[in-house]
């Protein structure tokens, strides 16, 4: 379970593709060090070790080799094909995240790091110190998707400000700008997404799916 409050922005050092897999390794040095406390003021205990979780751009990995500065994780098909990991190259700029700690402090909200699908930015625009980003998705993501909800975005835990057909909006503050990787996303990239878990649990409670 994460929170969406990223630790660091790491960077995709290689990439190795094989006939029914492919191993991801990311250059960072918070994730994988001791550390107290972080952005969102929550712990994450000792160091990272083989086995342990880490989100990347909101994909749970499982950590598999470390050296040094890097860690390696496996990543298998139908993650390539249902998250925009597929677009990423060495020298990607990624978000972070172990974990959550239980004694640690909740700054976001439930991030499991199971992504839904894909959004694709459309527009970004301007508004004083902060950007708006206007982000396309499908409708049976947007179905999850209210005003003022929660949304994780690459793994970043977001507010929903408005939703449209089709589209929904955030703004993102200078912090979050600077802490992750949505500095660098122009019109027309790939992002992935999870919708708030509650709502998926409410409608299976109603009936409304398997």
């Amino acid at each position: 379970m994460f929170t969406g409050i990223i630790e660091e922005v790491g960077s995709v050092r290689a990439i190795r593709r094989g006939s029914s897999e492919a191993k991801i390794v990311v250059a960072c040095s918070k994730v994988l060090g001791r550390t107290g406390s972080l952005g969102g003021g929550h712990l994450r205990g000792p160091e990272t070790a083989i086995g342990d979780s880490i989100a990347v751009n909101g994909v749970c990995l499982t950590v598999t080799a470390m050296d040094g500065g890097t860690f390696t994780a496996d990543v298998m098909p139908e993650t390539f094909s249902r998250s925009a990991l597929s677009e990423l190259r060495p020298g990607s700029p990624v978000d972070l995240e172990r974990a959550m700690a239980a004694d640690g402090r909740f700054g976001g909200h439930f991030v499991s790091g199971h992504i839904d699908g894909t959004g694709r930015i459309e527009k970004l625009a301007r508004d004083g110190n902060a950007v708006w980003f206007t982000i396309a998705a499908e409708d049976s993501l947007m179905r999850y998707i209210v005003t003022k909800g929660s949304i994780a975005i690459d793994g970043i835990s977001l507010t929903v400000a408005e939703t449209g057909a089709g589209f929904f909006k955030v703004s993102i503050i200078p912090h979050t700008l600077a802490e992750t990787a949505l500095s660098g996303k122009t019109a027309g990239s790939k992002v992935n997404l999870e919708t708030d878990i509650i709502g998926k649990y409410v409608e299976k409670l109603l009936g409304g799916t398997k």
